[in-house]
């Protein structure tokens, strides 16, 4: 599985790539990453990837040529057709980032991610290049670095021998294994912190009471926390009942 990265800010990542429990997915090669500096594919002196957007207003636009030059180096390095290697752009105008299609794309064969800046990028670039846009929610970052890292990063721990334990993401939020609700509290020693208690359920030893619980406060969480989550598993075991 490997992943193209278009930036202009490179050194980012590999802090990213080396640190943490994620690190032994692209140490051992199931995951590899590769950087490109858009500079490097931008012309004359000064290496310009941005212009003033026409219409006038605030903010500088990424041009379209240096962005295609680019894509056009990594698609003919990987040697790979487009519907296997699609362009993913980060941006609040894409789809929302899901865990259901982080599971999916965490059995493909990888992807080229686009990290925009500055006040966007060229719409015509996007109509004839892109593949797929995709936004981490309903608010706007700096840039796509931060996104393609939290994309990276969700589909790493899914790798198997990535995590201390296979078993560890299938009791994630939003897990099928969670009927798709949030994640139950957890606790840990001591029994008695700041006066505080570890609820007696998890204390029992009875495995039933304790994974009925769980299941009780996942289903507290996610109605108070979630709504329209509770609402979406509410309404799929309605259906799973009727058929």
């Amino acid at each position: 599985m490997r992943f193209d990265v278009i930036t202009l800010f490179p050194d980012i990542f590999p802090p990213f790539l080396e640190q943490g429990v994620n690190r032994r997915a692209f140490e051992s090669g199931i995951m590899q990453v590769k950087l490109w500096n858009l500079r490097d594919y931008a012309q004359g002196q000064y290496k310009r990837v941005d212009d003033r957007p026409y219409g006038g207003g605030a903010g500088m636009v990424m041009l379209a040529e240096p962005l295609f030059q680019c894509l056009t180096a990594i698609r003919s390095e990987r040697g790979e057709t487009r519907d296997l290697c699609p362009l993913i752009f980060f941006t609040p105008t894409g789809r929302p980032l899901t865990h259901e299609f982080v599971q999916n794309w965490g059995s493909q064969r990888g992807a080229i991610l686009l990290c925009g800046r500055y006040e966007g990028v060229d719409q015509r670039f996007i109509d004839l290049h892109v593949d797929l846009m995709i936004s981490m929610g309903d608010f706007v970052l700096s840039g796509g670095e931060i996104p393609a890292m939290a994309f990276l990063d969700a589909i790493a721990r899914l790798q198997p021998g990535v995590l201390n334990s296979d078993e560890s993401h299938q009791f994630d939020s939003f897990h099928e294994n969670l009927d798709g609700l949030l994640d139950c509290p957890h606790y840990t020693r001591p029994d008695i912190w700041q006066g505080q208690a570890v609820p007696q359920e998890l204390m029992s030893g009875h495995h039933e009471n304790i994974q009925s619980w769980r299941k009780q406060q996942s289903v507290l969480l996610t109605r108070q926390n979630r709504p329209e989550l509770f609402g979406k598993a509410v309404s799929q075991a309605k259906s799973q009942t009727k058929n």
